[in-house]
Parts: structure tokens; sequence; C-alpha cells
């Protein structure tokens, strides 16, 4: 098991660390350094709680330990089944898309596509945070966001650590950007949360906007994540102004009508 960041309690040295913990203190550093790569279910759960990690980081640290049970690895393709993109357009007021774990944008709704009209191309959540021109200002809490974005990457790390799409998108972001960089090297694990999410769209102005994901059934690692806005509210207004922008923008002009 190799060492992955910071303890989570700081201040604490390893010895401190290992007696919370009731574990010898040389096995501990062995853990850390990564001379160690068995630990037992029982260890990782009195380090998980010694070092009072969250339900995310606990069960991160069972996934790099290997004892984590079931939900395999499993490299499925781009591929997104009809039934549901009929799904997804059935939200026709409300943006729905599907990520995998790298947070790739594998299917979209017409809502969805207007919301993130911003990004040439809009591909990945991870490479429009940190390296699309757009994304500083289409997040207004662009801090929280992109805390929010590596933190699930470093999730997928643990499920897939060997996913060449995984690796080659750290990589890249980690030469690119200087604040990926020192986001990733933080070890911070955490999942989609339920948080209302705060942007400015250049069409229609702010927008706030709360979500649900679902794990998508048929192709484990997927999900599908739906936006939507309080009834009545004005970020409820905008999206239904953006839907209408949208829309004329991508209809088709009439046979023989001059082209805008």
């Amino acid at each position: 098991m190799a060492s992955h960041g910071t303890r989570r309690v700081p201040g604490l040295r390893r010895e401190e660390v290992a007696v919370l913990a009731g574990v010898n203190a040389d096995y501990y550093t062995r853990l850390e350094q990564g001379r160690e790569r068995h630990p037992s279910a029982q260890v990782l759960d009195a380090l998980s709680r010694a070092l009072r990690l969250d339900g995310d980081a606990r069960d991160h640290l069972f996934r790099l330990g290997g004892t984590m049970p079931g939900d395999p690895a499993v490299h499925a393709s781009d591929q997104v089944s009809p039934g549901l993109r009929q799904l997804m357009d059935g939200y026709s007021h409300t943006p729905a898309f599907v990520l995998n774990r790298t947070l790739d944008i594998l299917a979209t709704n017409a809502l969805a596509d207007a919301l993130y009209s911003p990004f040439h191309p809009a591909d990945n959540l991870a490479r429009m945070v940190f390296a699309d021109p757009a994304g500083r200002a289409f997040y207004q809490d662009w801090d929280r966001a992109a805390q929010a974005t590596v933190a699930n990457l470093r999730q997928a790390a643990g499920y897939e650590p060997g996913n060449p799409r995984l690796r080659g998108l750290v990589d890249t972001l980690g030469e690119d950007s200087p604040d990926f960089a020192r986001l990733w090297d933080s070890h911070t694990v955490r999942g989609k949360t339920q948080e209302a999410k705060r942007f400015r769209h250049p069409d229609v102005g702010p927008l706030t906007l709360s979500y649900q994901a679902f794990d998508v059934r048929e192709a484990p690692g997927r999900q599908l994540v739906i936006y939507h806005a309080d009834p009545g509210s004005g970020s409820a207004e905008a999206l239904r102004l953006l839907g209408s922008i949208h829309a004329t923008r991508v209809r088709p002009s009439p046979r023989g009508a001059d082209r805008t």
C-alpha cells in the first residue's frame, strides 16, 4: 500500500497515530512508506478512526488497501444506452448529463448543452474547471468547484488506480495548472454531494442549481446528474430563457432563408 498524503489530524506524530490505532509504530511507518501493502480490514478500520476520516475517505483507504468488497474496476465503453438518452431527453426543463469516474461527459440533454455552451468543448468537468478559459467566470465559487473536482478524481483513483485515461488526465492537468497540482497533492477524497452550485452564464447571468446524482446500474462508475432550480426562482426563469436561446440557435434555418 503506497503512501497517500498527509494525515487528516494535524500535529500527530507517527508514533501517536500508531498508539491511537493500536498498532505497532514500526508497522505503521511501513504502511505510510508503502513497504507494507497488505493491511487487514481491522487495521484499516482502526486507522480510519484514529485519523478521523469521513465516509468517503474511509472507503478510499479500504480500496487502496485492497479490502473494499465488490465494485471491481470495469472499463466500459463510452457508449450510453438509447434508453438512458431517452430518459435524459425527457427532462426538457432541467439539465441532465452522464459522467464517468474521470468526469468525462458522455451524454447530455439539450439544456445541459445550453448550460455548458461557454466551454469549447464541454467534454470533461476537470478540464473545463482548470484548463478552459471560461471556467473561472462560469463557476462563481471557483475555488470550491476546483477542490470538489480534484477530490472526485482522487476518489476515482481509488477505484481504478491503473486507468490510463485517469492517469493521462491527471498528468496533463498537473503540468498545465499549478492549482490542480497543489490540490491533487493534498490527497483529499470526496464523492459527489447535493450542495447547490452557483454558475454565471454569459447569456442569462447567475444561476443557483441543486443537483442529484444517480448511479447507472448498467455501467458501474457512471452517474446520471440532474440539475434543478427552485420553482419560481430567478434561476428557474433563467433556465427557461437559456433553453429558449439555445433552441433558437440550433434550430435549422428555413430553406432559402439567410443564415445569421
